[in-house]
């Protein structure tokens, strides 16, 4: 009998990474919306499914969960692909054995642009948590360079002068 435990996800973290085993791993907290037709008003309404998610440095990949660490923040769109592991452990109150389903993620790629600032620290503004479109709608468009190195882009991922791409391109899949 063959055997299939493979997870493909496109929501939003509800937390902040966490480091697991300095340098080994990471968890975050995960949601995706479920669409329901409520009964009673005959509207679809959203209902949340919230999932615990961890991510290793290991594998081809080698360094997924730094990644997630440094450029992946609460609220940031992503889309996972891993599998799903069952934890199971006795309780120290007294309350008996406890499990809990988790993800775990083999690779994830980014769903919206990067919020990174030019030091690469993560900035996290409000305009980065809107959709993609609505951000790039919202900037004015340049009219001259502002520098040697650099061109306004009018298109999003339009490649710049000085062969440097735009600020989609900069992003390591």
């Amino acid at each position: 009998m063959a055997n299939l435990n493979k997870v493909m996800l496109i929501g939003r973290l509800t937390r902040d990474p966490e480091p697991i085993l300095v340098d080994k791993g990471a968890k975050f907290g995960f949601a995706v919306n479920n669409r329901k037709l409520n009964q009673q008003t005959q509207q679809w309404e959203d209902e949340p499914v919230f999932i615990d998610c961890e991510i290793w440095n290991r594998g081809e990949q080698g360094q997924q969960a730094t990644r997630v660490l440094q450029t992946v923040r609460k609220g940031q769109q992503i889309f996972i692909e891993g599998r799903l592991k069952l934890d199971t452990w006795e309780d120290k109150n007294g309350g008996g054995k406890r499990s809990a389903l988790r993800v775990v993620v083999e690779t994830f790629q980014y769903l919206e642009p990067r919020t990174d600032g030019a030091d690469g620290a993560p900035r996290m503004q409000q305009a980065a948590r809107q959709p993609a479109q609505q951000q790039y709608r919202q900037q004015p468009a340049r009219s001259a360079p502002v520098d040697d190195d650099f061109d306004s882009a009018p298109a999003m991922g339009a490649p710049a002068a000085g062969g440097r791409g735009g600020e989609d391109t900069d992003i390591p899949f």
